[in-house]
C-alpha cells in the first residue's frame, strides 16, 4: 500500500491550494485518512482527519481555513486550504489508518505518504 500526495507548491500569502492524497495497492478498505503537517524544525501536527463514515476532525492550526473531503471509491483524500499564511509553510503529509488489504483479512495497517511541500511567501 502506498500513499501519494500532490498539490503543494509556492503560493503567495492569502492564496489557496488543493492538496490530494491517493492510496494505491491491494486495498479492501481504509477507515480514517488524515492530513498532518510538519514545518521545518518543528513537530508534526494534525490538520484534518476524516473517517469512512464521514466524521471530520480539524486541528487548531488551520481550523476555519481548511476543508477536508474524501472519495471513498477512489481511496483519495482532499484538502482545500485558503487564506494561506507564511507560517503555514510545511511538508503536508497524509496517513491512512486501519487499512485492510486483500491478502490479509485481519490486517489493520497504518500507512504514511512522503508528503507534499507547501511554501507560502509573504
Amino acid at each position: 500500500v502506498q500513499l501519494q500526495a500532490s498539490g503543494g507548491g509556492l503560493v503567495e500569502a492569502g492564496g489557496s491550494l488543493r492538496l490530494t492524497c491517493t492510496a494505491s495497492g491491494n486495498i479492501v478498505s481504509i477507515n480514517a485518512m488524515s492530513w498532518f503537517r510538519q514545518p521545518p524544525g518543528r513537530q508534526r501536527e494534525l490538520v484534518a482527519s476524516m473517517t469512512k463514515r464521514g466524521a471530520i476532525q480539524y486541528g487548531d492550526s488551520m481550523k476555519g481555513r481548511a476543508a477536508v473531503s474524501r472519495d471513498i471509491a477512489k481511496n483519495t483524500l482532499y484538502l482545500q486550504v485558503n487564506s494561506l499564511k507564511p507560517e503555514d509553510s510545511a511538508n503536508y503529509l497524509c496517513v491512512a489508518d486501519d487499512v485492510r488489504v486483500r491478502d490479509d483479512p485481519l490486517s489493520s495497517l497504518e500507512v504514511w505518504g512522503q508528503g507534499t511541500l507547501v511554501t507560502v511567501s509573504s
